[in-house]
């Protein structure tokens, strides 16, 4: 048996961009990466991006293509004194006209201060910065650092693409007779567009077995969850998706995508409070039932617990993804805030104030007012200065 041999995933990293597989967006005649190799120009780079799509992979690539000196670190374990040293290292290359590409993964976990230190040397060409995040540059990267690279966003592979990722490491493990067809494809199904995971499941279905079948491979990889963090972009993507697609009456999109967030282990009880907020902020006056029925649902997932209150929220999701929409209370209470900022200022019409005392009556307060059902002055209850304002 052999021992301490470079992980597959490891092996199988493309050498050269028409090696990559998927990508399509961004790889190709007139694409970005494609496109910056041509012109031998590099830039700074934030890939961004989920596990396994090839963010390491790309930063290699770029830099062997540029004739480089590749220097790659994590943030997960560097601090600013490795920094000081690449930045001491580039200063050599820099004399010696090599250009220096620092790859920083996970530059999202890097701070403030700790990324505001590339910044002078950024900008000066010393450095050319390759970084790979997970979560939404945007948020995570500063703004300085930012607006000096380009964002390139890459995606889950496809599962044709794991197919064919796979494929080829079997060729070079000389594996084609050991593993069936299905196999593979459950692989693929597995990985979740992620390579390395499918690389790294086959590589250990492979370790175990002469013969491997679905069976071997379940055995092998174990039951995986497609990656969810409740804290990441996961969670806020398919949240969102799940409110977009109610909104848009898509009653199948919204059971799948709230299928998804309960497989994944989210929390029921925050997903019906975004059914609440939406059966007023985009049913309101179109169905007023809808808010009862999602406060109901709320309610009865607060006592019932997982796995039975899937069933009451994919009831009260059907119902809210069917029922009429009207944003018109939503849009006039928007209109109402930004005029009441506006105008903070503007004094309560007089005859709409309370009138606790005989003088505050006297001087007007509350004047004409009856405590009647319905009641109503022909005035306007706007001040003054606002009166012809329409909000609903």
């Amino acid at each position: 048996m052999k021992t301490n041999r470079v992980p597959l995933a490891e092996r199988m990293r493309p050498q050269k961009l028409s090696d990559v597989l998927g990508q399509n967006e961004i790889i190709g005649e007139g694409k970005i990466l494609t496109e910056i190799v041509r012109q031998q120009e590099p830039v700074n780079i934030i890939f961004w991006g989920p596990p396994g799509t090839g963010k390491t992979t790309l930063a290699r690539i770029l830099a062997r293509e540029f004739k480089a000196d590749f220097i790659e670190i994590s943030a997960v374990t560097s601090g600013k004194k490795d920094v000081e040293r690449v930045v001491e290292h580039a200063r050599q290359n820099w004399n010696l006209k090599v250009r220096t590409v620092l790859f920083v993964d996970e530059i999202h976990r890097f701070n403030k201060a700790q990324q505001d230190a590339f910044l002078p040397h950024v900008e000066s060409g010393l450095i050319t910065l390759i970084g790979a995040t997970t979560e939404n540059p945007s948020f995570e990267v500063i703004s300085p650092l930012l607006s000096r690279s380009r964002v390139v966003v890459l995606k889950h592979l496809a599962k044709n693409d794991i197919v064919k990722v796979l494929k080829r490491a079997i060729k070079a493990e000389k594996a084609s007779r050991r593993i069936s067809g299905d196999a593979i494809d459950y692989l693929a199904e597995l990985s979740g567009g992620d390579a390395r995971t499918a690389l790294g499941d086959l590589e250990l279905a492979l370790s175990l077995s002469d013969k491997i079948g679905i069976k071997e491979v379940k055995e092998a990889a174990g039951r995986k969850l497609p990656g969810y963090d409740k804290r990441g972009d996961a969670h806020y993507d398919n949240i969102s998706a799940f409110i977009k697609s109610m909104r848009g009456g898509d009653a199948d999109a919204a059971l799948y995508y709230l299928a998804r967030m309960l497989n994944a282990g989210e929390d029921p009880k925050f997903v019906a409070r975004r059914m609440v907020i939406f059966a007023s902020e985009d049913i309101g006056l179109a169905g007023n039932g809808a808010l009862g029925l999602a406060l109901n649902a709320f309610m009865a997932v607060e006592r019932i617990g997982m796995p039975e209150s899937g069933l009451i929220l994919a009831h009260v999701t059907t119902a809210l993804a069917k029922s009429k929409k009207s944003r018109q209370s939503t849009d006039a209470w928007y209109k109402a805030q930004d005029l009441a900022r506006q105008t903070m200022g503007l004094p309560v019409p007089i005859w709409l104030r309370n009138a606790p005392t005989k003088l505050m009556r006297e001087l007007g307060f509350g004047k004409g007012q009856k405590w009647e059902a319905g009641f109503k002055l022909d005035k306007n209850y706007l001040p003054d200065e606002i009166k012809d304002e329409k909000l609903f």
